[in-house]
């Protein structure tokens, strides 16, 4: 509100009434309708105001109305400037006409379902009349609260997440948000609705989302979307995913019965540290599934949640923690196995197909998430290293001998490529490091950029830019990531004071 008021001008209420029956008013509500000389409210240009029919019985003779109509809701228009246009000119004239009774010393309440500043219509006469005239906002009883209410299931408990979505965002944006999410609800429904059913579908959430139709209102009507004729579906109508931890209220783990049909095996990545790198449909897969496994280390990083089994093991059973994670799914579980990174870049899920692909275990449905890997993150903070060719090599000899480590060192070497080293070094493998260094200087010039990323997303996140002949490999231990320059491959230190060094390699390379 403005400080530089004139006590002569009138007061401005945006008062919200609630989801639609009249008995869902607050008291301040009626108080507000009560005190103003103008009442105004949107309508179409049928003339029927929702608005109004919910106020109506507050509402005196001596109330000046003021009808906002729509020039244009769902139609097309002529209007030079399109819908956006033939819309903003409207508001603005509807603000100038409120602002003319304000400036007559008239107090002016307009009209809101459900809470003002809500997906309401009364937003844009607040952004345009708030700073110039006294103003209160009167809060409502919003759409979400009916419906919840109305279906008589929890939103969101504990540590959930409730998203609020316009039904109008494009299919494939809905499926990526509802995917991600714990609860959520769709507004604006009517011709959005075959839309917002089909990123249900594709989130795979359908089965849980909920109909309410004119929440509080005549003609109330509840169900299940997946059963909703798209033809019936009118505008003040929402969708709900309800809260899945109350969905997950009922017998132990241990007292559950076995579920119905087969599973399925979804091989998640995880991103390399932290919630930031976790995709939306990584999100939303660990939040589906029944069961999670994996190294203990990465399933820690999965939020616990109600009703939901975790399966920690070791590093080195790959095999056996991907026969578990079948068997699991051959009862009907929904599994979630989960890696670090990338799942098919040195990870889980080689080891999960190549199970899966063994006779027990070939009818198994089993897919695979991705997720950032560890090389794009650590060439993220230094620069863009791999902006042109590049291998990635693992230095673990456990799973291959040493030999065809060195082998393809010298291959990529010489092919010119930059170098992305994963699994450098452990407490039982100290001398990795050292042979490829010298490997590589068979090939590399002493002054090659490496970028060394320790932890990059993580708490102990530490990425340096030192060079290949000055490369130490005490420095580098397990969690850190090599990644070797071509002959190609600048670095240069820039910015303010000191700078940093920038490492990048060309996308144009020489002709011989």
């Amino acid at each position: 509100m403005s400080e530089q008021q004139s006590p002569a001008t009138g007061r401005l209420y945006g008062v919200g009434l609630g989801p639609g029956d009249p008995s869902l008013m607050t008291l301040r509500a009626v108080e507000c309708i009560a005190a103003a000389d103008v009442v105004a409210y949107h309508s179409a240009r049928h003339g029927r105001s929702i608005a109004r029919s919910i106020a109506e019985r507050h509402l005196r003779a001596d109330h000046i109305e003021e009808p906002l109509v729509y020039p244009v809701t769902t139609e097309t228009t002529d209007h030079p400037g399109g819908y956006r246009g033939a819309m903003e000119e409207f508001y603005e004239e509807a603000a100038a006409r409120l602002a003319a009774h304000l400036d007559a010393g008239r107090s002016v309440a307009v009209l809101a379902e459900g809470d003002p500043l809500f997906y309401s219509s009364y937003m844009h006469m607040h952004k345009r009349l708030a700073h110039r005239y006294p103003t209160e906002v009167v809060p409502g009883v919003t759409s979400v609260s009916a419906a919840a209410a109305r279906l008589g299931e929890p939103l969101v408990e504990g540590e959930e997440v409730l998203t609020v979505l316009p039904g109008t965002l494009p299919e494939e944006e809905l499926a990526a948000r509802l995917a991600s999410t714990d609860s959520a609800v769709v507004m604006k429904l009517g011709r959005t609705f075959p839309a917002v059913r089909g990123a249900l579908e594709r989130s795979g959430r359908l089965a849980e989302a909920r109909y309410v139709e004119r929440a509080t209102m005549p003609g109330e009507r509840t169900g299940r979307v997946a059963e909703v004729d798209p033809e019936s579906v009118p505008y003040f109508s929402v969708a709900v995913l309800p809260s899945r931890v109350a969905a997950a209220t009922g017998p132990a783990p241990e007292e559950e019965p076995a579920p119905a049909g087969m599973g399925e095996v979804v091989v998640v990545g995880l991103g390399p540290a932290g919630p930031r790198w976790l995709t939306p449909e990584a999100r939303g897969e660990l939040a589906a599934a029944q069961d999670v496994v994996g190294y203990s280390t990465y399933v820690d990083r999965v939020p616990v949640r109600p009703g939901q089994r975790r399966h920690a093991s070791d590093n080195k059973v790959e095999s056996e923690r991907a026969e578990f994670a079948l068997d699991l799914a051959r009862q009907g579980r929904r599994v979630a196995v989960v890696s670090s990174g990338d799942p098919g870049v040195f990870a889980m899920a080689s080891a999960v197909l190549e199970v899966a692909s063994e006779g027990p275990y070939r009818d198994i449905p089993v897919r695979i998430v991705p997720g950032m890997t560890a090389a794009h993150a650590a060439a993220s903070r230094a620069g863009a290293p791999l902006g042109h060719d590049y291998a990635v090599v693992s230095l673990s000899d456990r799973l291959k001998p040493w030999e065809v480590i060195a082998e393809r060192l010298r291959a990529a070497a010489a092919a010119d490529l930059v170098l992305a080293l994963y699994n450098p070094g452990s407490r039982s493998r100290v001398w990795q490091v050292g042979k490829a260094r010298d490997v590589l200087l068979e090939h590399r010039s002493p002054d090659t950029p490496v970028v060394l990323g320790r932890d990059v997303g993580g708490p102990e996140e530490s990425v340096r830019v030192v060079r290949l002949g000055a490369l130490v490999p005490e420095e580098v231990d397990m969690r850190t990531i090599l990644i070797v320059g071509s002959t190609q491959t600048r670095a240069v230190r820039r910015g303010p004071g000191e700078g940093e060094d920038v490492v990048w390699t060309p996308r144009r390379y020489p002709e011989r």
